[in-house]
């Protein structure tokens, strides 16, 4: 888009001759990913009904940008360019990734988008915590972020040692994506209903992260294998890909990837899905070390482990490290169904000790989240607030 071509309403100088609703806070948000912009937008549905307040979109630099675009158009939302955004003011900004955000003019709001901050990583000898380093949030010597969105009370212990300078602004809002699971549990079987499975058909969720170190890149026979071993047995075997998979190489050519095995029986969830339906819906998972795994296990779903690279870190603590810990590892030469009735016998213990470390403040998360934005809006919040919805039904798996 040209300069020329811009637009002119509802932000920018000019803007209030044109509007239909005058004197709205402005709020962006700052879309990097599809999964980051899936996150976003739980945030901004906790304010965008305010007749006080003015949502508009925009996409974000970030190297895993293929696919927001088509994302964005899916929301109906309003998307400014970014050139146009870093140009202007804004009364809030939300982002769940880093990428750009010194450009921009508004108090910040920043959340995780996946399961806290539960990756690490290695510098000058010392492991850091990916997202709550210095590098990530300061720009300059300056804290980037006004409000710092916090999934756990002990991640606040992160902060001191590796960017103290982002204590101030740091809010324990908790998870947000948990609490929306555990108010989806009650339609589990609409979801189940939605991957052709039939009343009591065991439903095994194969869930990959993105990257060369994701069971998706690793482990090539593992569908089939399952496919072969669990289907005659009827079993309901679905593929959970990450987005970064499927935008990374293209919906074209993952599809293809998978083709073979949806003929042998694979339910295939598409990117544009909710893709907790699948773990609502799921009697048994098998996971690489991405988040589906964590929040399969907090509410209480079996989960088998592929073995992950030596160089894939987990933060001390995290819930993401509590499993990798705690569930069992999946055995190529034992048979599957055996090692999914050893995952079942303790998945409560796992599944306690997941979600005591993945939020601290459980149940929690819109309430303070909308409490916050709220408070960087300088609005009084209205007392009006909706219960946690649950996860859509989707109409259309591809």
């Amino acid at each position: 888009m040209t300069r020329p071509e811009w637009p002119r309403v509802p932000i920018g100088l000019d803007a209030p001759q044109w509007v239909s609703r005058a004197g709205c806070r402005s709020v962006l948000a700052v879309v990097h990913t599809v999964t980051a912009g899936q996150r976003l937008l739980e945030a901004v549905e906790l304010i965008e009904t305010d007749a006080r307040v003015q949502v508009v979109f925009t996409q974000a630099p970030d190297v895993f940008s293929n696919g927001v675009a088509e994302f964005l158009r899916s929301t109906g939302g309003l998307v400014l360019p970014w050139e146009l955004v870093t140009r202007e003011s804004f009364d809030l900004a939300v982002a769940a990734a880093y990428g750009g955000l010194h450009e921009l003019h508004a108090p910040l709001v920043v959340m995780p988008h996946g399961a806290g901050y539960g990756k690490s990583f290695t510098t000058g000898g010392e492991p850091v915590v990916y997202g709550l380093d210095a590098q990530r949030l300061l720009h300059n010597g300056r804290v980037l972020a006004s409000a710092l969105v916090l999934a756990h009370e002990d991640e606040r212990e992160v902060l001191r040692r590796q960017c103290p300078e982002a204590l101030d602004v740091a809010v324990v809002a908790g998870d947000p994506s948990y609490d929306r699971l555990v108010a989806s549990l009650p339609h589990r079987d609409a979801y189940r209903a939605t991957l052709g499975a039939e009343p009591g058909q065991p439903v095994v969720v194969v869930s990959s992260t993105w990257g060369l170190d994701s069971l998706f890149a690793r482990f090539e026979d593992l569908l089939p294998q399952l496919l072969e071993e669990l289907t005659p047995q009827g079993f309901r075997v679905v593929a959970l890909v990450h987005p970064g998979a499927w935008f990374g190489h293209g919906r074209r050519q993952v599809d293809a990837w998978l083709a073979e095995c949806r003929d042998a029986g694979l339910v295939v969830v598409g990117p544009h899905v909710d893709w907790r339906a699948a773990l609502i819906a799921a009697d048994h998972v098998v996971a690489d070390h991405g988040s589906a795994g964590v929040y399969a296990a907090a509410i209480g779903r079996p989960v088998v482990l592929v073995d992950a690279p030596v160089r894939v870190a987990t933060s001390a603590g995290s819930a993401q490290e509590v499993l990798r810990r705690t569930a069992p590892r999946f055995q190529p030469g034992t048979p599957v169904r055996r090692q999914f009735e050893e995952a079942a016998a303790h998945a409560a213990d796992v599944g306690e000790a997941v979600r005591e470390r993945l939020t601290s403040q459980p149940g929690r998360a819109s309430a303070e989240l909308r409490r916050i934005m709220y408070e960087l809006l300088d609005l009084p919040e209205p007392g009006r607030h909706r219960a946690v919805p649950p996860v859509p039904v989707p109409g259309d798996l591809r």
